[in-house]
């Protein structure tokens, strides 16, 4: 399973990567696509949208199935990858370089909660997920 150390991940398999400008990149984990299979499509939320924490605010749809992606903490969609939405694959290719939205969080202290690496793996190996 590839998990980059520098990454915080959630329970739902989203990874989070803070920026230097304090904003978040947010896309799923290798785990998570290899799950779902090739991916055919992708929805990103619009910048400007406003999320709460675990709120639904993408969709990753595989030939076996559409999963929504939740928002790991609150805050304002920055933007939204386009390059993913028209060319869904990319996501399969490289899943921590096919980002799919940036979020300017409302609290950035909610990053703390959030899992390390070590964390998240231990959780997929307790649920027989690997």
């Amino acid at each position: 399973m590839n998990l980059p150390e520098n990454l915080k991940y959630t329970a739902e398999h989203e990874w989070i990567r803070t920026e230097a400008d304090g904003t978040v990149t947010i896309g799923i984990t290798d785990h998570a696509q290899a799950a779902l299979g090739d991916l055919v499509f992708v929805e990103v939320p619009a910048a400007g949208r406003k999320v709460a924490q675990n709120e639904a605010c993408c969709v990753v749809e595989s030939v076996k199935a559409a999963s929504d992606v939740f928002a790991p903490i609150a805050g304002e969609v920055v933007a939204g990858n386009q390059a993913v939405v028209d060319a869904p694959e990319q996501v399969n290719q490289d899943p921590y370089a096919a980002w799919l939205y940036k979020l300017k969080p409302a609290n950035p202290a909610d990053l703390g909660k959030l899992l390390d690496a070590a964390a998240y793996r231990k959780g997929v190996e307790a649920a027989g997920e690997n």
